[in-house]
């Protein structure tokens, strides 16, 4: 059969499915070694990576390819493989998001997992089995938490802001004053699930998270009502040969604005 037929006889909701099986199962798998001293290597970058990631991506990576394998494949855990450029479709994984948090016994880590096709992402799926919590979106359908659709918080008081201080620093007084800076998360795709769910205002992301960090938070956010912008004030696309990412701010209505314009020029 071939692949555009395929992909015309594929609900989206199937994908959904497939996706928060996968994110499930492999979100079982990292909980059995979760607070039990997993095996650590530290990668380039001093990024430490344990059993507990390894062990996830290989199951996402065989039951995802299996169910599609027409479809390309981006994992932070798997090499990558420039075929997956050829493909319409790609799946975009980081089996553990937080791994920091994940070793230091932080309940903040989830395996996100994401369908993308051309640039932008189909599905998405953030599985945070510490917090008991499961997120998923479809583009136009609203984004939900444990069957609980959600929304961003709108003209906070007092915002919670996270991310570097350098870029919290940069905000003009009106706003520094007002703002209360939020605790570290380490996990990028749980912070923005934050904001998606309410708990959390607004983020700056410093220069060089990766598409695996972001792509399916940014569909949940985007759903429930905010926005992740780069330099250009643009959605991030994913799944090309760069997949690495400048400064980048999440959140929704004026306080973005202005964050967004910090953004445009961070690092010029």
């Amino acid at each position: 059969m071939p692949e555009a037929e395929t992909r015309a006889r594929i609900a989206p909701e199937a994908d959904l499915a497939l996706l928060r099986d996968a994110a499930r199962q492999a979100g079982a798998i990292a909980l059995r070694y979760f607070g039990k001293d997993p095996q650590v290597w530290m990668k380039e970058g001093a990024s430490p990576v344990s059993e507990a990631d390894y062990a996830a991506d290989a199951y996402l990576r065989e039951t995802l390819l299996a169910a599609r394998p027409d479809h390309g494949w981006l994992s932070e855990e798997t090499a990558d493989d420039p075929a997956r450029l050829k493909a319409r479709r790609l799946f975009v994984v980081d089996p553990i998001d937080g791994t920091r948090g994940f070793l230091e016994g932080k309940d903040t880590w989830c395996v996100s997992v994401a369908l993308v096709e051309d640039g932008r992402t189909i599905a998405g799926v953030l599985e945070c089995p510490a917090k008991r919590e499961t997120y998923w979106a479809l583009p136009g359908q609203g984004a939900f938490c444990n069957g609980r659709r959600i929304t961003v918080r709108a003209d906070s008081a007092r915002p919670d802001v996270a991310g570097p201080k350098p870029m919290l620093d940069a905000l003009p007084p009106e706003w520094s004053e007002r703002i209360h800076r939020a605790a570290y998360v380490p996990s990028l795709a749980y912070r923005l699930a934050m904001i998606a769910n309410g708990s959390l205002d607004a983020t700056f992301v410093k220069p060089n998270a990766h598409d695996w960090d972001i792509a399916a938070a940014d569909l949940i956010l985007h759903e429930a009502g905010g926005r992740l912008l780069d330099r250009e004030g643009r959605r991030p696309r994913y799944g090309g040969a760069e997949i690495r990412h400048g400064a980048l701010c999440a959140g929704s209505g004026a306080l973005l604005d202005v964050m967004a314009g910090i953004v445009a020029g961070y690092g010029r």
